[in-house]
């Protein structure tokens, strides 16, 4: 006897299908070579720049976290996990100086040299989720179309990490349907 189909129909991709579709980036852009047939270093100050600008985007974005956690402490325990990850991801792109997955959100925003894009923090929970996977998913757009012109090591870990911060895009918003 088949189970009658679940009464709560989705709207939008599944979990399974965000995660089916990481492996499938990271193997289109494993494909693209780190050598472009040049000189040893030719690209590297770019790819370097690249990286650095990739890190301190992750360290913003820790810091987006940390103050929606400050404003909003309900969503903490929805919300660390995922910072957790993005500061996963300025460290394995060389960053993770200013955020740390123990730093507390008071002196990971009083560490910031520049002003937080991320000052004001909706007042409301849906806004605030609404808020943070906005800049998720602005970054990993950004990623995205950046893995062009970085070599391949590097366009592999920003593919990798673009397919996290979409999946994190998901799991932000997917309680509010």
């Amino acid at each position: 006897m088949p189970f009658p189909p679940s009464p709560r129909t989705r709207s939008g991709p599944r979990r399974r299908s965000l995660l089916a579709v990481a492996p499938a980036a990271l193997a289109l852009t494993g494909c693209t070579g780190g050598d472009s047939g040049g000189p040893a270093g030719d690209g590297q100050p770019a790819a370097d720049r690249a990286r650095a600008r990739a890190a301190r985007d992750s360290e913003a974005l820790a810091e987006h976290y940390d103050a929606v956690i400050a404003a909003r402490p309900g969503l903490a325990g929805r919300l660390r996990p995922l910072r957790e990850e993005v500061v996963r991801h300025a460290r394995a792109l060389g960053g993770g100086r200013k955020a740390s997955p123990s730093a507390s959100p008071s002196a990971s925003a009083s560490s910031s040299a520049s002003p937080s894009p991320s000052a004001a923090v909706p007042g409301n929970d849906k806004d605030a989720l609404a808020g943070l996977a906005a800049a998720e998913k602005a970054l990993a757009d950004r990623r995205a179309k950046a893995l062009g012109g970085v070599p391949g090591e590097l366009a592999r870990l920003l593919a990798s990490v673009a397919a996290a911060g979409a999946a994190h895009v998901y799991l932000l918003t997917e309680g509010d349907a």
